[in-house]
């Protein structure tokens, strides 16, 4: 690995019932294990950037979560507010249906309004491509978009949809993208050997709600 292994890791809770103590529990996990973020509902990201100011764990948001069906208006207003309140990072999710129809255009232009914003506000963004609902095709052409629109990581999954990341997916996903963008690997990791797998496939993030059970099967931490 080329970093520690919490840096690895976007320490995540985007549950809809996710409550104000199961937010600060998290928060309080990160400052304390110094993971590579937070990665919590736009809602919660106020409070997210007061409580890990002063510390190396940014703040990851979610955008257009978890369908990618909002218009790009709503995509590019919701990054800017989300970024203005404290979020480092931006993880949107891609319009998938427009993909899937082969209009490529769109979905690029779609990504390049939110990276534009993003990007004017010095904050990262990753490209959520739901990786479960397409082809291997369908998973390089979103890739390609992604790249071509200027995000900096794509990204495997939402955790909302049938299934999650996969070694499959995320080698697939670095090779489009060579060293150019990251690659982050999210939904359904569990455990330290899966998480270790998909870093060996290539991904050098990982949005995970697991990340102290993974640091302490690394035996990073007790």
């Amino acid at each position: 690995m080329e970093k520690p292994l919490a840096k690895y890791i976007d320490h995540t809770l985007l549950k809809p019932d996710a409550t104000q103590e199961q937010i600060d529990t998290v928060l309080a996990q990160a400052k304390q294990y110094d993971f590579a973020s937070v990665c919590i509902n736009p809602y919660w990201v106020p409070r997210a950037a007061a409580t890990l100011r002063g510390t190396n764990v940014n703040v990851c948001t979610v955008i257009g979560f978890p369908l990618g069906a909002n218009t790009t208006f709503i995509k590019v207003d919701e990054a800017n507010h989300a970024i203005d309140d404290g979020a480092k990072e931006v993880d949107m999710v891609m319009n998938i249906g427009e993909l899937k129809g082969g209009h490529d255009d769109q979905v690029k232009a779609d990504i390049q309004a939110v990276a534009d914003a993003a990007h004017a506000k010095g904050a990262v963004l990753k490209v959520i491509i739901e990786a479960v609902l397409l082809s291997d095709d369908e998973k390089v052409r979103a890739c390609q978009a992604a790249e071509a629109a200027g995000a900096d990581f794509v990204k495997t999954s939402t955790g909302f949809a049938s299934g999650g990341a996969t070694v499959h997916d995320v080698a697939l996903m670095r090779k489009t993208v060579g060293t150019r963008l990251g690659v982050k690997a999210a939904g359904g990791i569990h455990s330290y050997e899966e998480a270790k797998a998909l870093i060996e496939a290539g991904a050098d993030r990982l949005g995970a709600s697991a990340g102290v059970t993974i640091l302490k099967e690394a035996g990073v931490i007790d």
